[in-house]
């Protein structure tokens, strides 16, 4: 819950302290810094984004390379773990999706639903209380990796030509229907695929944390000795309960819709009929 939110309130704002209700909006997603430092002429401010964004890639390199420091035939523990992380991603993800072929993508499939699912995580993690990918920067820089990996690689295995032309004129269409078709695909593929791959994930996460923010401060707000006041902090309070693990589920999956995508527009470029 946003704990962060209520303690960044009034505490003398209550249901008959006069004062309406601090709704919490825009403002819970913007963070001071915390430093700053200079690199020549350019200024680095870092921020509680910045610190959770590299903490998770500090805790997923490090599980996973405590769990294959010394791996063992038969696997126990951590390993144990890392490799039903790996196998989920190699069998329910990239060979599902994209075939055998594609195992050489499971690092970079594998590295991405992991750190989205951290980055997700966060926001129901107490002192963090942030999903980081609801930072709109963070999920569109995530797309683009992801688009400037299909689209070279699309042309490095189809050609330019091919590439552009598998796309464009989708095969087992009347020529006829090429005249409005093609604009579409044009359109869809390299300007509305990257945007809906990175709105996708930013809403959920952006919604998901407002809603957790507004019922955790709603159920500080309503409280006092009352009828209204009791009852509606308790039903606040428990459907913010009940959305913490909502969203954690929606964190889950979420990473798992976006790494499923990045797989599905590999596949398309490796092999046309996709």
């Amino acid at each position: 819950m946003a704990f962060g939110v209520i303690a960044s309130s009034s505490p003398d704002c209550h249901l008959f302290s006069g004062c309406g209700f601090p709704a919490p909006g825009a403002e819970i997603f913007q963070f001071d810094a915390i430093f700053s430092f200079t690199i020549g002429s350019l200024s680095f401010n870092v921020s509680k984004v910045t610190v959770l964004l590299f903490l998770a890639v500090v805790l997923i390199i490090g599980f996973f390379g405590y769990a294959f420091r010394k791996p063992k035939l038969v696997p126990r523990g951590a390993q144990n773990v890392g490799e039903l992380g790996y196998l989920f991603i190699r069998d329910g993800i990239v060979r599902e999706t994209i075939g055998k072929g594609g195992d050489k993508f499971i690092p970079f499939l594998f590295s991405f639903f992991f750190l989205v699912w951290i980055l997700n995580f966060w926001g129901v993690v107490p002192g963090a209380q942030l999903p980081v990918t609801s930072i709109f920067a963070i999920p569109v820089t995530f797309a683009i990796i992801v688009y400037v990996t299909w689209v070279p690689l699309g042309i490095y295995k189809q050609g330019f030509v091919g590439f552009f032309k598998n796309i464009m004129f989708p095969p087992g269409v009347p020529k006829v229907m090429y005249i409005l078709l093609t604009p579409i695909e044009l359109i869809s593929n390299f300007l509305v695929r990257p945007f809906t791959h990175a709105v996708r994930l930013f809403a959920n996460m952006f919604a998901g944390h407002l809603l957790l923010a507004t019922f955790s401060v709603a159920a500080f707000y309503l409280l006092s000795f009352s009828v209204i006041g009791i009852l509606g902090s308790a039903a606040s309070f428990s459907l913010a309960v009940f959305l913490t693990g909502f969203e954690a589920f929606i964190q889950a999956l979420q990473a798992y819709i976006f790494t499923l995508l990045a797989a599905v527009y590999i596949g398309s470029a490796l092999h046309a009929e996709h």
